[in-house]
């Protein structure tokens, strides 16, 4: 029981690990003894988070790479493939957002975001399924956890089109994935987060106090938040939670269903 939440000896990978959600889990991940890899499109800040992450303890190892294209999720799996040969944790976060009025709304701004939000994590975990599969095993299943949001879930009033179907299609991809992949002791879960602050969530990050006043629990998520949601599921203790999308959101999307305004978008 001491150990149900360690992640000593495992290695990561997470996507979009350079800012935002993507480093709160990364940085819990370390925290908690494993290897974790980061990847990121900029490369310069890529490589500084790594940096940064690495010089609080432990081991964090940059790989930058944009995976918005099938060719592009195959060119990090073979990066990762040069400096392991397994994976216990995958992290899909990369992500982004889009928003316009109906009548306005762009095809660029469709095809970017499902790209990257839906398609994205689909095809990265089909490129690094060999590596997922040589560390899984009845014992320690591995763990591909998608970065879906509460948009997904419930109907935000903000006209993010193809954000919100972006989301609410990686919860559901993630049932199908997972239903497939436990055959093969490989774990798919997904979280849904609410507002943390970050590049993509402003508001959150500039305003937090109005924001709180319409979360249920009276404030946005804290990186620990973030981050033990993430651990609970790559560890021990998530082993058996199998397709589900754990939603850290303050009880934003089931406790406050009245709101009509304003923004609580996550990243991912």
């Amino acid at each position: 029981m001491k150990d149900l939440f360690s992640l000593e000896g495992r290695v990561a990978l997470v996507t979009g690990g350079s800012r935002g959600i993507g480093r709160m889990i990364a940085s819990g991940f370390l925290a908690q003894g494993a290897t974790v890899y980061i990847s990121a499109r900029k490369a310069e800040a890529c490589e500084t988070t790594a940096r940064e992450l690495s010089a609080g303890g432990g081991r964090c190892i940059a790989l930058p790479a944009d995976v918005s294209t099938v060719a592009g999720a195959q060119a990090l799996a073979a990066a990762y493939a040069g400096h392991e040969s397994k994976l216990d944790i995958l992290v899909n976060n990369a992500g982004a957002a889009w928003g316009a009025e109906f009548d306005e709304f762009p095809e660029s701004g469709w095809d970017k975001v499902v790209d990257l939000n839906m398609k994205a994590p689909f095809f990265l975990t089909k490129a690094l399924a060999g590596a997922l599969r040589k560390s899984a095993s009845a014992e320690r299943p591995a763990k591909v956890i998608n970065i879906a949001s509460i948009d997904g879930i419930f109907v935000n009033p903000l006209e993010t089109y193809s954000y919100a179907a972006s989301k609410a299609g990686l919860i559901h991809l993630t049932r199908r994935m997972a239903a497939r992949l436990i055959r093969e002791h490989i774990v798919v879960t997904a979280i849904a987060p609410g507002p943390f602050a970050s590049n993509m969530n402003k508001a959150a990050r500039d305003d937090a106090d109005n924001v709180a006043r319409r979360v249920p629990a009276g404030r946005v998520g804290s990186d620990e938040d973030m981050a033990g949601a993430a651990i609970f599921l790559a560890s021990r203790a998530g082993d058996y939670v199998v397709g589900a999308t754990v939603t850290v959101d303050g009880g934003m999307a089931f406790g406050n269903p009245g709101f009509k305004g304003g923004s609580w978008a996550a990243e991912g």
